[in-house]
């Protein structure tokens, strides 16, 4: 079985993202409407900047901090680790196990093109599977 590409893995995708001087309560928002776990924080020409997540949420909350008033770029993850659409799904699997991370940017040269998370890596292990029996019930 051919390896996928981070290319491949967000086709199609549009990430979540919004400036630096969104609210936390804008992001958390934005976040549950969309269901996703991740803002990618960027300039109006998509250079990230940074990354806003849950736990970053919680992190607020427990400080103490006004989400209606703190900025998101006061709480995120700035200058995140990412990769490039070449990069392979093992390649982010690796980062994102070996780091603790949940969400890693993709980007090409330095601008979003999409976001990939432990749940997607799920999501193609489910249709692997489903693939392979599908496979076998044509084999019996």
């Amino acid at each position: 079985m051919r390896e996928r590409t981070m290319a491949e893995v967000i086709r199609d995708q549009r990430p979540l993202s919004m400036g630096p001087a969104a609210t936390v309560a804008e992001a958390c928002a934005a976040m549950h409407a969309r269901r996703v776990g991740a803002v990618l924080v960027t300039e109006p020409g998509g250079r990230l900047l940074g990354i806003f997540t849950g736990r970053d949420a919680v992190r607020c909350l427990a400080e103490g901090l006004d989400a209606r008033h703190t900025k998101v770029r006061e709480v995120m993850t700035a200058d995140p680790v990412t990769l490039s659409p070449g990069q392979s799904a093992m390649e982010a699997l690796r980062l994102l196990d070996n780091c603790g991370f949940r969400h890693l940017p993709v980007c090409r040269d330095g601008n979003v093109v999409g976001i990939v998370s432990r749940y997607d890596f799920r999501a193609m292990e489910h249709a692997r599977l489903d693939e392979e029996s599908g496979f076998f019930e044509v084999l019996r």
